[in-house]
């Protein structure tokens, strides 16, 4: 008894079997019956190029036992562009019926990249951006904030569409009510910075010629100093903040602001809140040439503040002609 082999519907239909290479394969998989019995009956439909409704619930069946099976996604897809075409439907309203079906679905498979994949396929299609779209996402974030996949799509949202003017307020929701945030911090970046990237060189347009926007740039660094200093041991703001920096080519304009929370360097580091204060500034005194109080902001990221990257902060000390220090 079978879903499909006992179905009038799928009578026309003979099943291909899967070829495990004989009769005594090495590692054959348990697939259950049910599921067997699809993707025999998906063979079978795939092998004639059949693009039909029935074609479509059998890969909403099979999705359901299994949502990564990337090839039924692709299926799925062009059989929705093909029936639109036959019936001569609204592809936006077919769309946005297929979005509501797959919101459920991302809800329950949150780290499914197989489902973000098959939105962007779809959403390609469409001239405008679905008015419910930004308020799924901030669903799905809500259940996980750095949900790489969700992330992703996101980033392919605001290119696409060209949401790059009206996206910084969300962020700056997102970094208040988690100033660790991480994935908040990268899209920020991506936000400010990505629009202005060269297509040709993949450079940013600052590093082929143009200006860069200086206030913007002191914005955001005032704008990521105040955020470290409400968690100085957040490192995405330290990265964040050396990335503006570098756009102007120097460390040292914030060699004093990593000093606030490096505490004593001539006194063991007593007071110190802040291990990437003491990194950052190792590379400020390294940019000045003085090796010796760089030296010593590693010395005690090695022995005292990061001893499990006591190797790697050794490696930085070697780089500027000094020797290691043990633990």
């Amino acid at each position: 008894m079978g879903r499909y082999s006992d179905s009038e519907e799928w009578a026309d239909i003979t099943p291909v079997p899967q070829n495990d290479g004989g009769p005594n394969p090495l590692a054959a998989i348990a697939y259950t019956e049910a599921y067997s019995e699809a993707m025999g009956y998906f063979r079978a439909v795939t092998a004639k190029n059949e693009k039909s409704e029935r074609a479509l619930e059998l890969t909403e069946h099979i999705i359901s036992m299994n949502p990564a099976h990337y090839t039924i996604w692709l299926y799925r897809a062009n059989t929705i562009f093909e029936l639109q075409r036959k019936n001569q439907s609204n592809l936006q309203d077919d769309i946005l019926e297929e979005l509501q079906w797959l919101d459920n679905l991302s809800l329950k498979h949150l780290k499914n990249y197989q489902i973000w994949h098959h939105r962007q396929t779809l959403v390609t299609r469409l001239p405008s951006m679905p008015s419910t779209e930004l308020s799924f996402l901030a669903q799905m974030f809500a259940k996980d904030a750095k949900n790489y996949h969700v992330w992703s799509y996101r980033q392919w949202l605001v290119r696409h569409f060209s949401l790059w003017d009206t996206e910084l307020p969300y962020i700056e929701s997102l970094l208040s009510a988690d100033v660790r945030n991480n994935s908040a911090w990268n899209h920020r970046w991506f936000v400010l910075f990505g629009q202005h990237i060269d297509p040709s060189s993949g450079k940013g347009l600052d590093e082929v010629g143009n200006i860069v926007d200086e206030d913007l740039l002191d914005r955001e660094v005032d704008y990521t100093q105040q955020k470290i200093r409400l968690a100085p041991q957040n490192q995405s703001p330290w990265n964040y903040l050396r990335g503006l920096l570098r756009k102007r080519g120097s460390l040292l304009e914030c060699k004093s602001f990593a000093e606030e929370f490096m505490g004593d360097l001539e006194h063991g580091g007593d007071g110190c809140r802040s291990s990437h204060a003491l990194d950052f500034f190792a590379d400020c005194m390294a940019e000045e040439k003085e090796a010796e109080k760089a030296g010593k902001a590693l010395e005690l990221l090695a022995k005292r503040y990061d001893p499990i990257r006591r190797n790697y902060w050794n490696y930085r000390r070697g780089l500027l002609g000094l020797g290691a220090v043990e633990a």
